[in-house]
């Protein structure tokens, strides 16, 4: 006899409809899996067999075959077991299979029967509503965060026993109240560090600012100890709030990745990712034979810190340059090619030097010129050219660390980062854009005319510092934020030579 049973599978960010075939016939005793099923979902007919026999179900000794529909496109992970299992009690007569219309399964099984999580449950439940499917069974575990898609019916299961009877109407499970209303709306800034923490560099934390108010990525050079990590972390205090669009994309990428935790459905907190310097190309782009998600996906609406940044590779600093334009990456290999959002603001920091004390004038610095040169030339132009905006980190003066007045809170600085993007967002209205550093030259010639006077100051800079056009196009878009910061309709001198000095690598540090 042969069952049907609706499931789903992850191919990128997105979910698609998988039919789960079991077919029960005559013939020696046998479990085949087929539609190209990944060495997880070949094991399950061990944790199926288990798990039904365990759980008191009869086990059919006949020749069973369960088929993953579409069978061209290669499935992955543990979510199979339970729709295999049923499936094959619908058509061994244990399961009612009228129960199974418009209702999706997915779940792993332990050998007991007990339901494990799975990954990808909101992209799971948006391919439901989608596809018109009314009810969605899955793990416990996974039913709040699917629960924010409205319309669908989420009903969690414990175990296999459990499901069993639901779906023949001996046992009554409640829906999942949707979650998408009851999240809290508000960002909960308390979980922040402040900035108000940070002593001194009152110039530092004004650039920082300028790089939340526009999208900005920012790098900051500076001795050991001058408090660029301190800044770095404090970024995302002064970010203004998701929206709900952005929430559902972060979301749907920590589900797939399995890092979402249980009590939280939908991320409210931009994302903020530190990954250590010898993390590998594919580690930081993502990849593996079935694509999967990396850092620079993972920080998507949020902040991407290298620290250190002249101890990565070289080799995965450049892997970077596509999706720092691009805003997104996409990763090819034999068995798909799959693109990922990673619409991110890169943070880096770095010594000027391998001992870290050029230009401190506290501190002698013990390195040739040659070694400077070679430290800094980890970093390679086209990338810098990337960074809009390049500050200096002097060691902070005794005077500053014991002064009691500490500068503004965090939620001082985001008001007004917020009002720079409300402005932004305005002006991009009806577009794809969100920020001003993902403006393009179109955008650019539009939106950030300048004076004469500003236009000299531009040649002057240009032909001292031997800018590239990228770098004169992002000074344009910094310029722009200052611009917006002050509520200003024009961009006028003051914010065009306030955008020059966010150029610090290409005035002291970087010249041949």
């Amino acid at each position: 006899m042969l069952a049907t049973v609706l499931s789903s599978a992850v191919l990128g960010i997105d979910a698609y409809i998988v039919k789960v075939e079991v077919d029960v016939a005559d013939g020696l005793p046998a479990f085949n899996t087929v539609g190209l099923p990944d060495s997880a979902i070949k094991e399950s007919r061990d944790r199926v067999t288990a798990a039904i026999k365990n759980s008191g179900f009869y086990f059919p000794p006949s020749r069973i075959t369960a088929n993953l529909a579409p069978a061209h496109i290669r499935k992955t992970g543990s979510a199979f077991d339970l729709p295999i299992a049923i499936g094959l009690m619908a058509a061994t007569n244990q399961v009612d299979l009228s129960s199974l219309e418009s209702t999706m399964i997915l779940g792993e099984l332990a050998l007991d029967g007990n339901i494990r999580t799975i990954q990808g449950g909101l992209p799971i439940a948006i391919a439901a509503k989608h596809n018109g499917v009314e009810n969605l069974v899955l793990p416990a575990e996974n039913a709040k965060e699917a629960a924010i898609v409205e319309g669908l019916k989420v009903y969690p299961v414990e175990s296999l026993t459990e499901a069993v009877t639901f779906l023949n109407a001996a046992q009554d499970i409640a829906p999942v109240p949707p979650t998408l209303n009851t999240t809290a709306e508000k960002t909960d800034t308390e979980s922040y560090l402040d900035l108000i923490d940070v002593k001194g560099q009152e110039h530092v934390k004004r650039a920082v600012e300028v790089a939340a108010a526009g999208s900005h990525n920012l790098i900051m050079i500076g001795p050991p100890g001058s408090g660029k990590t301190m800044i770095a972390k404090r970024i995302p205090s002064i970010l203004p709030e998701l929206s709900i669009e952005e929430s559902l994309e972060t979301t749907k990428i920590q589900s797939i990745i399995g890092i979402l935790p249980s009590d939280t459905p939908l991320v409210t907190i931009r994302p903020f990712r530190s990954p250590h310097h010898t993390i590998s190309d594919a580690g930081l782009i993502g990849g593996g034979n079935v694509p999967r998600p990396g850092e620079v996906s993972l920080s998507h609406n949020g902040v991407l810190f290298l620290d250190e940044l002249p101890e990565f590779r070289r080799n995965v600093l450049e892997v970077m340059r596509q999706p720092l334009e691009d805003g997104n990456v996409t990763i090819s290999r034999a068995a798909a090619s799959l693109t990922y959002p990673a619409n991110f603001m890169l943070v880096a920091a770095m010594n000027p030097c391998p001992c870290g004390f050029f230009s401190d004038p506290n501190r002698e610095c013990k390195c040739s010129p040659n070694q400077i040169q070679t430290y800094v030339s980890r970093i390679s132009g086209p990338l810098l050219d990337r960074i809009d905006i390049q500050v200096e980190v002097p060691a902070v003066k005794y005077a500053e660390l014991s002064a009691e007045v500490t500068g503004e809170q965090s939620t001082v600085v985001r008001e007004r980062v917020e009002a720079a993007r409300r402005i932004q967002h305005q002006r991009f209205e009806g577009t794809t854009i969100h920020a001003n550093a993902n403006m393009e030259s179109k955008q650019i010639r539009e939106y950030c005319p300048i004076e004469s006077q500003a236009q000299d100051l531009l040649r002057v800079a240009i032909n001292q510092l031997g800018l590239s056009a990228r770098a004169y196009d992002r000074i344009l878009k910094v310029s722009r934020t200052i611009a917006d910061l002050d509520n200003s309709s024009s961009i006028e001198p003051v914010h065009v030579s306030e955008a020059i000095q966010y150029r610090s690598l290409d005035r002291s540090f970087w010249k041949k």
